[in-house]
């Protein structure tokens, strides 16, 4: 008997090595995941920059332009809009934050809401602290519903170190414990 019979049947399944093909994904009235929803890609030349209209995004290319084309000003704009409303979602959380409890120094008056760098890594995690006063936010976290987002952001500033707490009247640092 054929070992190969004792097996799961998924085994014997012969996998297709090729990539997807991107014209399937990156056309003319194709769908873009954006803030849990989805916008239709218009290829429009009457536009210089890409334009979000409701539930569209117009993007100034002809229509013969080609999936490659496509998906750089679909992404391009993307990240703008990643870069622009995640920064806007840090300020709100930070606001929110207040100072906490049991975390003196964390957010001082005067300390600013941390600064935002976008990752563009395949791996890691939506939101992260990369240093203490920026956060590391995956581009994709865009796609995501706004409420996701916003929980999202919200645990990457809790997990912000706490604000070296200064000096003392004599100059001496602060510990806080």
């Amino acid at each position: 008997m054929n070992i190969a019979s004792h097996r799961n049947p998924q085994l014997n399944l012969k996998l297709d090595g090729t990539a997807p093909d991107p014209a399937s994904r990156w056309h003319d009235g194709a769908a873009l995941p954006f803030l849990g929803g989805s916008l239709r890609l218009v290829l429009d030349t009457r536009h210089k920059d890409a334009l979000r209209e409701g539930d569209t995004l117009d993007l100034p290319l002809p229509p013969q332009a080609t999936p490659r084309q496509i998906q750089d000003r679909a992404e391009a704009w993307l990240r703008g809009e990643a870069k622009r409303c995640l920064q806007q979602v840090i300020e709100q959380q930070w606001a929110l934050a207040g100072p906490r409890s049991g975390s003196p120094g964390r957010q001082s008056p005067g300390r600013r809401a941390p600064r935002l760098a976008l990752s563009f890594s395949a791996r890691g995690h939506w939101a992260e602290v990369q240093d203490s006063d920026t956060l590391r936010c995956n581009w994709h976290l865009i796609e995501q519903p706004m409420a996701v987002i916003e929980q999202t952001i919200a645990r990457a500033i809790a997990a912000l170190p706490p604000e070296d707490g200064g000096c003392d009247l004599f100059g001496a640092p602060l510990v806080t414990h």
